[in-house]
C-alpha cells in the first residue's frame, strides 16, 4: 500500500502557498512542541495536561480538547495516561503568493482608480437582481475567520450609514471589539460577501445590508495555528445568539490528513452546523487533479464552494469556464465535492494598500480601495453572501435546506448538445444562482441519512457514493463514478470522470439540465471498512493524529489570475 505522509496544513484558499512549521521554543532540553491534546471530556484533557506541568495556551471546548507547550517527556507521559488521549500536531501555516497572468492589473475587470469600481460578481448569479427588490440581507449576521478586517466604512456601515459591525475576536490577541487586517485576504473577502460600495452597475457586494463578526485567527503574514482556528470557531459558537449569527466564511483549506470525522478542525466545524449556523468553506486551489478538496471542505456537513471564471469578458457568458485551480472531488470518504462553484476569478474587492499582500503584489491593486485576487476563497465569499439573502427571505430555513436549495437553483456548464461539461466532482450541482435560490420553494434536504450527534459522538460514521477503478495502460490513473442506493454504478453524462479537465469554451452557464438523481449523491451511507479506495488514496491505517515531528512543508504558491 502507498501511504500519505499526513501533515496539518493551513493556508487561506485564493490561490495562496502554505508553508508549515512545527513551532518548538526553548534549548534541546527544555525544547517544547505546541500540541493539541484532546479527550472524552474537557475537563479531563485540562487536567490530563496540568498534571504533567504543561502549558495551557488555548482552551478549545468545542472539540473536548485544550492547547498546550509541552516537552517530549510531558507528552510521553500523557501518551501513558490512564485517561484516553489524542494528540494533534498544532502546526502553522504562512500564507504568501505570487504573479499574475499576462500581466492584468487591477483594472482587469472593472476599472481601477479611487472612485467606486464595479465588479462583476453581483451580476453573473442574479444578486443584482434581488438587490433590485430589496433583497440584501437585512437582519442576517454574518461571520467571518481570516486574517482580520480594513475598518473601512464600506464593511462597517451599511448603505443607510448604520453601523453593521457587531463585533469581534482577535484570537492572537485577546481583544475584542476592534478591527485591522495587516495581512489583507480577511478584508478582501468579506468585501465580497457584503461590501455597502456601489457604482453604476450597483452594490460591490453580495449581501450589502448584512450585518458582520469578525474572527481574527491569521496574523499579520498571513500565518495561523489549527488551535488559533479551533479557538475562533468556538467563539462564533459561544457569540450565535449575542449576534445572530445565521451563516460562517470559512476561507481557507487544509490539506486532510485523516478521515473527515477525525479531524480537530473539522469536528469544531461539525458543533456549528449542527447548532443551525451554514458554513460555507473554499474548496481549495489545488485543482484540477481529483480528490484535492481540503479541510474543512471535504465534510458533508458544509457548503464547498469551488471558483469559476468569466475569462475577463463579464459581458460575455459564453467562454465562462470552470477555473483550472479549483479543487476537485470525490473526498476520501466518497462524497461528492464541491457542492458547487461560483465566480472566483480576478475578483476586484477592497484592501488596504498597505496590507501585506497589497505591497507584495502591487500591480494588483488600483493605488486607492481594490485588489485582485483569484481563488476560491473568494468564490466562497460569493456563496456566503448569497446565504445571508436566502436567510433574509426565509429565515426558517436549516443548514441542510439552504445547501439543498443552493444545488437545486445552481445551474451547471453544457454543451450546445445539453450534456454537461463539467462532472460532479467538478462543479457539483453547479454555478450558484442567487436569484433562483432565493426565489426557491424547494422543500428537500442533504444528508437526509445521516445523524450528525452520532457523527460528532463517534458512535456512527458515513460515506459518499463515490467510488472509482483504476484505468488500465502505462499512465494508469482513476475513472470515478457514483453508485446508487443499491451499489449500482451510475454511468450518465456528468457522473463519469477520468480526472481530465476541459480548457475549451463555447458552453453556457444554465438550467436546461436536470441531474436525474435528486441529489442523492448529496447524502451519506453508514460506514464500513469494506468501503476502501484502491492504494494510493488511503493514509496509513496506524496514523492516528500522533506524529508530533511535523517536518517543513511547501506546497503550492499563488494560482494566476483567471
Amino acid at each position: 500500500m502507498t501511504t500519505r505522509n499526513p501533515r496539518a496544513t493551513l493556508f487561506a484558499a485564493s490561490a495562496l502557498a502554505v508553508f508549515l512549521l512545527a513551532p518548538v521554543s526553548g534549548g534541546a532540553e527544555t525544547r517544547t512542541e505546541s500540541v493539541i491534546v484532546q479527550a472524552p471530556s474537557f475537563h479531563e484533557a485540562l487536567n490530563a495536561v496540568n498534571e504533567v506541568g504543561g502549558t495551557i495556551t488555548h482552551q478549545l471546548g468545542i472539540i473536548r480538547a485544550v492547547s498546550a507547550e509541552l516537552t517530549s517527556d510531558q507528552i510521553r507521559a500523557l501518551e501513558d495516561s490512564a485517561v484516553r488521549l489524542r494528540i494533534h500536531s498544532n502546526s502553522t501555516a504562512e500564507l504568501t503568493g505570487k504573479g499574475s497572468k499576462g500581466g492584468r492589473g487591477a483594472g482587469g475587470s472593472g476599472g481601477g482608480g479611487g472612485a467606486a469600481g464595479n465588479t462583476y460578481y453581483p451580476g453573473l448569479i442574479g444578486a443584482d437582481r434581488l438587490h433590485a427588490e430589496g433583497v440584501t440581507g437585512h437582519g442576517v449576521t454574518i461571520a467571518v475567520l481570516d486574517s482580520g478586517l480594513w475598518p473601512d466604512s464600506d464593511v462597517l456601515l451599511r448603505p443607510d450609514g448604520g453601523l453593521r459591525f457587531l463585533g469581534s475576536y482577535d484570537v492572537l490577541t485577546g481583544k475584542v471589539n476592534g478591527a485591522s487586517d495587516a495581512y489583507g485576504h480577511g478584508t478582501h473577502v468579506t468585501g465580497i460577501a457584503l461590501s455597502r460600495r456601489s457604482g453604476q452597475n450597483g452594490f460591490d457586494g453580495i449581501a450589502p445590508n448584512a450585518d458582520l463578526v469578525f474572527v481574527r485567527a491569521f496574523d499579520e503574514t498571513g500565518r495561523g495555528t489549527y488551535a488559533n482556528v479551533i479557538a475562533g470557531l468556538q467563539w462564533i459558537l459561544d457569540h450565535r445568539d449575542t449576534y445572530g449569527i445565521r451563516v460562517a466564511n470559512l476561507s481557507f483549506s487544509a490539506e486532510p490528513q485523516s478521515y473527515y470525522w477525525d479531524d480537530p478542525i473539522n469536528q469544531a466545524v461539525m458543533e456549528l452546523w449542527r447548532s443551525g449556523i451554514v458554513i460555507v468553506a473554499s474548496a481549495g486551489n489545488r485543482g484540477p487533479k481529483a480528490m484535492t478538496i481540503g479541510v474543512p471542505g471535504n465534510l458533508p456537513y458544509v457548503i464547498t464552494v469551488g471558483a469559476m471564471t468569466d475569462n475577463f469578458t463579464p459581458e460575455d457568458p459564453a467562454d465562462d469556464v470552470l477555473a483550472s485551480f479549483s479543487s476537485a472531488g470525490p473526498t476520501v470518504e466518497g462524497f461528492v465535492k464541491p457542492e458547487l462553484v461560483a465566480p472566483g476569478g480576478h475578483a476586484r474587492a477592497l484592501m488596504d494598500k498597505q496590507s501585506t499582500i497589497a505591497k507584495d503584489h502591487p500591480e494588483f491593486h488600483d493605488g486607492a480601495y481594490y485588489f485582485q485576487m483569484s481563488g476560491t476563497s473568494q468564490a466562497a465569499a460569493v456563496v456566503t453572501g448569497t446565504v445571508a439573502l436566502m436567510l433574509e427571505q426565509s429565515p426558517q430555513l436549516t443548514p441542510d435546506e439552504v445547501k439543498y436549495r443552493l444545488m437545486a437553483a445552481a445551474q451547471p456548464a453544457q454543451f450546445g448538445s445539453g450534456s454537461p461539461v463539467y462532472t460532479v466532482f467538478q462543479q457539483g450541482a453547479g454555478l450558484v444562482q442567487a436569484y433562483n435560490a432565493v426565489h426557491s420553494t424547494a422543500s428537500g434536504s442533504v444528508n437526509q441519512s445521516m445523524d450528525i450527534d452520532l457523527d460528532i459522538a463517534g458512535i456512527l460514521h458515513y460515506r459518499g457514493p463515490a467510488d472509482a477503478y483504476a484505468k488500465r495502460g502505462k499512465n494508469g490513473g482513476f475513472t470515478f463514478f457514483l453508485r446508487d442506493a443499491n451499489g449500482n454504478p451510475v454511468e450518465d453524462d456528468g457522473y463519469l470522470w477520468n480526472d481530465q479537465y476541459v480548457f475549451q469554451d463555447g458552453f453556457m452557464w444554465n438550467d436546461g439540465y436536470l441531474w436525474n438523481d435528486g441529489f442523492l449523491w448529496n447524502d451519506g451511507y453508514l460506514w464500513n471498512d469494506g468501503f476502501l479506495w484502491n492504494d494510493g488514496y488511503l493514509w496509513n491505517d496506524g496514523y492516528l493524529w500522533n506524529d508530533l515531528h511535523t517536518e517543513a512543508l511547501f506546497t503550492e504558491s499563488w494560482v494566476e489570475q483567471e
